[in-house]
């Protein structure tokens, strides 16, 4: 589904703004006419990413995975987890009080170890709100946690994600 081919539509109506969609098997792109073809490359590729992304992400349950995981490392057992495409900045992020967890779809084409370490982490917020060592106590019981540290440490460094 992420091997899906990108068509590009240049609309004269279209002023500022990129619009894609997937229909009939194809990632359509709607772009203003008048954009100058280098800044329509790299906006187009900056899109096509996110819908790939997004639709990578809409693999994964994430609400069975996270019991799944909470069980194992006998963590909090979040009442909803979900997908975000708002979370620019962040892996992931919790509401405690809610019981709710949410994951940055950019994260949905990472390998399974460093998504199970950011939906381990967020469970441990779900006991401990900082950072500090009771945190990392808690954090550290996924047994990759370290390699995935470092995966995303890369990942942020490279700005691919």
């Amino acid at each position: 589904m992420t091997d899906l081919p990108v068509e590009i539509i240049r609309s004269d109506r279209r002023k500022r703004t990129l619009q894609a969609d997937v229909i009939d098997g194809a990632i359509r792109v709607r772009v203003p006419a008048g954009l100058p073809r280098e800044e329509e490359r790299r906006m187009v590729e900056e899109l096509v990413d996110k819908i790939r992304r997004k639709l990578t992400a809409g693999r994964v349950d994430l609400v069975p995975r996270a019991a799944s995981l909470a069980r194992r490392y006998e963590l909090a057992v979040p009442v909803d987890v979900s997908w975000s495409d708002r979370q620019n900045l962040r892996w992931g992020s919790c509401t405690p009080s809610q019981g709710t967890i949410r994951i940055s779809s950019r994260l949905g084409n990472v390998p399974e170890f460093v998504l199970d370490f950011v939906i381990v982490h967020e469970l441990a917020h779900l006991l401990v709100s900082g950072h500090g060592p009771e945190f990392r106590v808690l954090e550290d019981r996924y047994e990759l946690a370290e390699r995935a540290r470092g995966y995303l440490m890369a990942l942020r460094h490279s700005g691919a994600a």
